[in-house]
């Protein structure tokens, strides 16, 4: 078959770049012919990328025009829609009558902030979009992101015009249960929604924990105030038994939590090491007890947690998004309720004072990971459902 991928961006940056080359490059090996209609390239890997697409067509300043020739020079079965905000591309994509499937990688679709979560209460939202957004929640202000004005505006009749050409879209791919209830919310037909969720990187079998009495917390994540470090280091200064936390990676809230850190008494046992490459975060699960995933934004679901049971770790975290698709409390960790620091720091002491559950929990954890998130049989799900979508007579009809 003939895939078109659809992406904002060409070449390596973040998670969605990283799905959208890891499947184009399976499904090519599995004899697929793929193509990709992109926006600007990112500068990283942009060799890599050719080689995977070798069939690439740039997003012109008429996007509609690039649309239609890209659709009838290439001639896709399906079409395979990654991160795309430009509504020009998304209506003409609508208005070929083409197979459409839409990754949905984040909360982007149907909320204006894009990240269901308010910034200022820390709550998560639970509405569906509607008119709440502009006058109860003030979401059409929002953070502007290396623009020239620290903010920007949103328009909510955009934004529902987003939600009605992506419910036209034969299938819509989810990660969890949690964003598939969310696009239900917004008026997504379920019958059209699929769940697969993204497989991490492969352990190294040789890596295993020793557990031991350093009674090692490990943190690893962006530093942004969604992630809840700040949560979590309250958390901590509760925990009444010697622990040490190394807290890996960085972001615009660092500073703040590393202040906070001081206040609360806890700069001789947690420690703030930057960002650091793979090979040496695996270093660091070596002497790991248990993992902390404080998120309080809802994670989509939280990769790094899936990661960290390949290293057969247990889990401490917060139930926020879909976390809880994977967290099973007491099996592989626990599933904190959110913003419970008391909670959350009696589960940490409880792993750190019995190593042998702490071990058992990430021999379960290891196990679920390997069974349910298979490499192979996330490929050849992907392979099925777009042969279904292909196979399927009830297509999106062209406007």
């Amino acid at each position: 078959m003939r895939v078109l991928y659809v992406h904002e961006r060409f070449g390596a940056l973040a998670g969605a770049e990283a799905n959208a080359f890891i499947t184009a490059e399976q499904l090519g090996k599995r004899g697929h012919d793929i193509g990709i209609l992109h926006g600007p390239g990112t500068g990283k890997n942009e060799e890599g990328w050719r080689e995977v697409f070798p069939s690439s067509y740039p997003i012109e300043s008429d996007a509609k025009v690039s649309v239609s020739s890209t659709l009838k020079q290439f001639n896709p079965d399906a079409v395979y829609v990654h991160k795309m905000a430009n509504l020009d591309v998304i209506e003409a994509l609508v208005a070929s009558g083409r197979k459409l499937v839409r990754m949905v990688h984040d909360h982007d679709i149907y909320c204006m902030r894009s990240y269901k979560y308010n910034v200022f209460s820390r709550e998560i939202c639970t509405r569906a979009a509607s008119s709440f957004c502009v006058y109860g929640c003030g979401a059409c202000v929002v953070r502007n992101r290396g623009g020239a004005f620290p903010v920007k505006w949103v328009s909510f009749s955009d934004k529902m015009r987003e939600i009605d050409l992506n419910r036209q879209f034969d299938r819509m791919v989810v990660v969890t249960r949690y964003m598939r209830d969310e696009l239900i919310n917004n008026g997504f037909d379920r019958d059209r929604i699929e769940i697969h969720a993204p497989v991490p990187r492969m352990g190294d079998n040789a890596i295993r924990s020793r557990f031991s009495n350093r009674n090692l917390i490990l943190y690893a994540g962006q530093i942004i105030r969604g992630k809840g470090v700040d949560v979590l280091l309250e958390s901590l200064a509760k925990v009444g038994v010697p622990f040490e936390c190394i807290i890996l990676g960085d972001g615009n809230h660092k500073a703040t939590c590393e202040k906070l850190s001081e206040k609360l008494g806890l700069s001789d046992r947690v420690h703030f090491k930057g960002f650091v490459p793979q090979e040496e975060l695996k270093e660091y699960y070596r002497d790991c007890s248990l993992v902390a995933l404080s998120s309080l934004w809802p994670e989509p679901i939280a990769t790094i947690g899936l990661e960290v049971m390949r290293y057969a770790l247990p889990v401490v975290g917060f139930d926020a998004g879909g976390i809880k698709d994977w967290l099973e409390d007491g099996k592989n960790g626990y599933l904190v309720p959110w913003m419970d620091r008391d909670a959350f720091a009696r589960r940490v002491e409880e792993l750190l004072q019995d190593k042998e559950k702490a071990r058992q929990m990430g021999r379960n954890g290891y196990e679920l990971v390997s069974e349910r998130y298979d490499f192979g049989a996330y490929i050849g799900d992907l392979e099925a459902m777009f042969a279904g979508v292909i196979g399927d007579g009830a297509g999106v009809v062209a406007a």
